[in-house]
């Protein structure tokens, strides 16, 4: 969306003032009471015109946050304001807004937000936190809107408000049974003084209308009719085209290269070194090359020689430091992180002791839709085109790291073909800008597939060595883990590869240890879905099912067991954890999965519980185990609390392609790095899971009143311990290592 020049109206928070004849509410997304009850109207000309041709509505530029415009010709448009990469936000968020005001779904017009830091606060995509940051914030925008056109009604009438009702878009009279539609009422009420957020109705979940309900995602016309929505897509006048090459051993500078003969190949407009700026996470050492077509460009980089000096580089040998974390893991030691009552007395103590060792690699992110940025530099303005998770810090960082004015840089949001958290680093988004600052013609940057895997900021690995107690009468008394993981400077684990203090099962165990030891890399980590979570998922979940059946008790019951206490427990992710929530969640999943049923011979179900990003999900695989180590995954019942669902269609796409992707990286992904550069290049040696070994997925969601969270992430992290569990259970065989081709398991 392009910005426009408009005037601002600055009044307090009791005034609304409205031009033209539509309405126009504005709210801050933060957290504070007087912030959230502020609003301002920005004079809207020929509004009608513009929605009808699809025009950018124009947004104040103030501390106010224009989300929504009703129009006299009946329409409302809505805005997305944070970055869609695939998880639905671009439908969901204006769905919240349309349900409190009470509007029919097909006359919503939505359109993505500026990038505006002041207005619009976090316009992140991460954390699986868009529709539970602004779920407040929404609600009231649409609550109030509605309520503003009640009363112009009321006022038309000459009637008491409580005489009226809105409902689908229209405001009727209770009295005479007269009524009247929002687009003509919009006038009047954007005269009227803006209530108070203490008098306004929300909906209860159980009057919801239009959430809950599966709606089509506003972009899936386009999608699959192949229309232009994504970064890869963006076109310009003059645009070219250009490739980076940096080092493949993180810390590599250029000592030479061929760019004379560079600058000659066909389609070739410019070569040129970029020298790096802000560290390995920013820009890098690199080399441009610009030309008139992608296939040009690409066709140059295949004949360019760079001559790299690695003195200072990345020396890392992963498989190297994998055996040495195995035999760190076991030998005891480490840093105490966490010690809660007295683990070694209590194991000491135990009846029966448990033991195990669990590891997982560094996997990549391997999004569809390899990097890419588009920039155009003219006139002292800088517009930026990326498919970026965090459009505002990639702002900052370009303005700052090229001394640019940040009032003169516009970022476009562009919906992303996937994210998964590498889009949270603007690497390449710096690389763009560098190219066009240089090029001085307006530039469009592409990744190969095999630059996306070379320069990606990988989940860490990780080793656990870990031990457990369980009493006379099967109860879980003791807990350790000697936590194995990775840092640059030997002082703090690696980005997403520190232990996070409210790991399940702490607080639920009441001698619980845990130790850390780092190992030295280099080669830069970052968050992967579900960061740490998606780790630690598989190792919990196997290892407390190695426990539950050492103490011969039912693993549901035994989880059961482990959650029977009613106290919440704090965790980082923001609201306390419920063990009452987990416990609903293992009840339902295990009765749809018909848990404790005669399985067939070599078949079996496994069963597990993750708490991540406040979601609660339980998931239970149906496995066999054929000849040959071969899996079958027949089907996967998923069990999720997220409060009330927004959009059904997307719950559902969202859940199963969590679990989708838990399998694929489960089952075959893992990366290994020689002297410090990644082996893997391309999806041949990378390969992701195939259509026909996809399993059946049930995904089923408990619909409560609680604060509602996201789904791009939770539903990932039990999935690897529930195949495991289940293989565990149909073959006797434990799986302690991920993937489980390492584990000699190939999918069938």
């Amino acid at each position: 969306m392009s910005k426009q020049s408009t005037n601002t109206i600055n009044i307090n928070r009791r005034k609304f003032l409205g031009g033209g004849s539509a309405l126009v509410l504005g709210f801050t997304v933060g957290c504070k009471q007087e912030a959230s009850q502020s609003a301002a109207v920005t004079p809207i000309e020929n509004v009608s015109a513009e929605v009808a041709s699809g025009a950018s509505m124009p947004l104040q530029s103030s501390t106010f946050n224009a989300w929504l415009s009703i129009s006299n010709n009946g329409t409302a448009t809505i805005l997305a304001s944070n970055p869609e990469i695939g998880q639905g936000v671009k439908t969901a968020l204006p769905m919240i807004v349309a349900e409190e005001l009470d509007f029919p779904w097909e006359k919503v017009i939505v359109k993505q937000a500026p990038v505006d830091p002041v207005v619009y606060e976090r316009q992140v995509a991460g954390g699986s936190y868009s529709v539970r940051s602004l779920w407040d914030p929404l609600r009231q925008a649409g609550a109030t809107a509605r309520a503003m056109l009640v009363k112009a009604a009321a006022d038309g009438w000459g009637i008491n408000v409580d005489d009226c009702a809105a409902s689908n878009g229209m405001v009727s009279n209770s009295i005479t049974g007269d009524s009247l539609d929002y687009g003509t009422l919009a006038g009047k009420a954007a005269k009227l003084p803006v209530p108070e957020i203490e008098s306004l109705t929300l909906k209860a979940t159980a009057d919801y209308g239009l959430l809950g309900q599966r709606i089509s995602g506003v972009d899936n016309q386009a999608i699959v009719t192949g229309q232009p929505l994504f970064g890869i897509d963006t076109t310009l006048d003059n645009l070219h085209y250009a490739t980076y090459s940096s080092c493949p051993n993180i810390g590599g500078t250029i000592v030479n290269t061929n760019l004379e003969h560079i600058k000659k190949l066909k389609g070739v407009v410019q070569a040129f070194i970029v020298k790096g700026k802000g560290g390995y996470s920013e820009l890098r050492d690199g080399v441009a090359i610009v030309a008139n077509s992608t296939w040009a460009t690409i066709s140059a980089k295949k004949q360019l020689e760079i001559e790299w000096d690695t003195t200072d580089a990345s020396t890392d040998d992963w498989s190297a430091m994998r055996d040495q974390a195995e035999q760190l893991a076991t030998a005891g030691g480490g840093e105490v992180l966490h010690n809660d009552g007295d683990a070694d007395a209590a194991l000491a103590a135990a009846k029966t002791k448990v033991s195990a060792t669990y590891s997982y690699p560094f996997v990549s992110h391997a999004p569809l839709e390899p990097q890419n940025c588009t920039v155009r530099i003219a006139d002292g303005k800088v517009d930026i085109w990326a498919p970026t998770q965090v459009p505002a810090r990639a702002m900052k960082s370009a303005a700052e790291m090229f001394d640019l004015d940040p009032a003169s840089i516009t970022v476009h949001q562009i919906r992303a073909g996937g994210g998964f958290g590498r889009r949270l680093y603007n690497d390449y988004f710096l690389e763009a800008v560098a190219i066009a600052l240089e090029a001085k013609v307006p530039v469009k940057l592409t990744w190969t597939r095999e630059d996306d895997m070379a320069h990606d900021y990988y989940r860490p690995g990780g080793t656990h060595g870990l031990q457990a107690g369980i009493d006379n009468q099967g109860k879980l008394t003791a807990w350790k883990n000697h936590y194995v993981t990775y840092s640059e400077d030997g002082k703090e684990a690696v980005r997403w590869g520190a232990y996070m203090e409210s790991t399940f099962p702490r607080q639920l165990v009441e001698n619980y240890q845990i130790n850390q030891t780092l190992q030295l890399q280099t080669i830069p980590t970052g968050a992967w879905r579900a960061p740490i979570s998606c780790a630690f998922g598989f190792v919990i979940n196997g290892f407390i099912n190695e426990v539950s059946t050492a103490a011969g008790i039912d693993h549901r019951d035994f989880m059961l067991e482990l959650l029977a206490q009613d106290d919440e427990i704090p965790s980082i992710f923001g609201d306390a954890f419920v063990p009452a929530r987990a416990r609903e969640t293992i009840i339902e999943v295990c009765k749809r999965a018909g848990w404790g049923k005669q399985q067939a011979d070599n078949r079996g179900l496994g069963l597990a519980f993750y708490f991540s990003h406040n979601a609660y999900v339980a998931e239970v695989a149906d496995v066999e185990v054929l000849a040959g180590n071969k899996i079958k995954l027949h089907k996967v019942y998923a069990v999720t609390d997220v409060g009330p669902i927004v959009n059904m269609s997307m719950a559902e796409n969202i859940c199963q392609g969590g679990i989708i992707d838990g399998i694929s990286t489960m089952a075959r992904l893992e990366l290994d790095a020689k002297a410090g550069a990644v082996i893997e290049s391309n999806f041949d040696q990378y390969q992701m899971l195939r259509m026909p070994e996809a399993p059946e997925i049930d995904a089923h969601f408990l619909q409560t009143d609680n604060v509602p969270s996201g789904l791009g992430e939770p539903t990932l992290p039990p999935i690897a311990g529930a195949v495991v569990n289940a293989i565990y259970a149909a073959s006797g065989k434990r799986v302690r290592e991920l993937p489980l081709s390492r584990a000699g398991f190939t999918l069938a």
